[in-house]
């Protein structure tokens, strides 16, 4: 309860869809349009995925995608539009001021040491052109 992972997200040649749903528990899921030509980029969208009511939510590829744990535990499935590759991978700072998420969070969440130290979007707004 409380872990929050991301915002990550995968970069041209190899960017990656995302279909997200929670097997076991719950969490609170949100996909943030890094797409630097769109009219919503930097806007996030946010839905509690759980066990119970099965929700699924799509991050299509140009989304950043995060997600924090509500329950005591939870099993989160991804079904990946292709693999997974380490060195294209980037994150975006999950509490960017200038994304402006409204996480569901009683206390300071537990972070991977990566998620910690995530750039902003500022910082990466270049490596998202092209």
């Amino acid at each position: 309860k409380g872990t929050l992972r991301g915002l990550h997200f995968q970069v041209a040649p190899h960017a990656q869809g995302k279909l997200i749903r929670a097997l076991r528990g719950a969490i609170f899921d949100v996909a943030v349009d890094i797409r630097p030509s769109s009219p919503t980029f930097g806007r996030w969208v946010g839905a509690i995925l759980s066990s119970e009511n099965r929700h699924q939510l799509w991050v299509p590829t140009g989304f950043a995608h995060g997600f924090v744990v509500l329950s005591d535990t939870a099993d989160v499935l991804y079904k990946c539009t292709t693999l997974y590759r380490r060195d294209d991978e980037i994150g975006i700072l999950w509490n960017d001021a200038e994304i402006g998420i409204d996480w569901p969070l009683l206390s300071p969440p537990l972070l991977s040491p990566k998620d910690a130290v995530a750039p902003t979007l500022a910082e990466i707004r270049d490596r998202l052109i092209g």
